[in-house]
């Protein structure tokens, strides 16, 4: 007789479709700048182990490594040029990252709101939710495609039309923070915070417009240190990893 080996019980996603964002700087080398085919590779490896688990993950990456307009405008540079500018910068971060997926055997799409049909797709929301459908991981480069907006709108905007079930900031630090944690040892982590609470702070998770759209469509946003061991696969398993921002 032969005994039936007893099922193993495993944790099961509580989020089924999430949209990443992610800082330019998560492919940025030790120098703080560029991109880094390595850091790619390490941010790959993560996006990997939440695939696994098959969760639909759609990303939305900065320029912050390439590019700041900030500076540019700070320096007399037309702000409607200098966010342009950004948005190539995160079309070229959206290959750089693509490149690292697939070489890991991930089938991965770059879309963007700027037509470069030479290079990326054109955003369209139902192909973007094809493509997940599919087991694609979706990388939506170009922000918005309008000057004025960062891409932190671009990632609460793309996650509604999606309808991802939350948006995951992965940034350096494990949370937010009453202050600067670098610079104020004593500085209190929030393990959760309302929108209104994250507005009225000022506390810079993401900029007020995307918060604001967020709020409106009740689209909880997670702060996490990426870097951390396995903590985006935690967060999507539903354990307590950095700070949520929601109703």
């Amino acid at each position: 007789m032969v005994r039936e080996k007893p099922e193993v019980e495993m944790s099961k996603p509580v989020y089924q479709r999430v949209l990443l964002k992610l800082g330019g700087e998560a492919l940025a080398g030790p120098q703080g700048f560029g991109i880094d085919p390595l850091r790619a590779e390490e941010v790959a490896a993560k996006v990997i182990q939440v695939r696994e688990l098959d969760v639909e993950v759609a990303i939305v990456i900065g320029a912050g490594n390439l590019w700041r307009g900030r500076e540019g405008i700070a320096r007399g540079m037309e702000r409607a040029t200098a966010d342009y500018m950004g948005m190539l910068g995160t079309v070229m971060n959206s290959l750089a990252l693509m490149d690292a997926l697939e070489r890991a055997g991930v089938v991965t799409r770059v879309m963007s709101a700027l037509e470069m049909s030479a290079v990326a797709e054109p955003y369209i929301r139902r192909r973007a939710i094809r493509h997940l459908e599919k087991g694609r991981v979706v990388i939506m480069g170009g922000g918005t495609g309008n000057p004025y907006f960062s891409t932190d709108t671009a990632a609460a905007l793309r996650a509604m039309e999606i309808d991802a079930d939350i948006v995951i900031k992965a940034t350096k630090v494990d949370g937010v923070y009453d202050s600067d944690p670098h610079k104020h040892p004593k500085a209190k982590r929030f393990e959760s915070l309302s929108y209104i609470e994250a507005l009225n702070r000022r506390l810079q998770v993401m900029d007020s417009t995307a918060i604001s759209l967020c709020m409106d469509n009740e689209l909880p946003i997670l702060v996490l240190n990426m870097w951390q061991e396995r903590s985006l696969v935690r967060a999507v398993l539903g354990e307590t990893v950095g700070t949520i921002i929601s109703k």
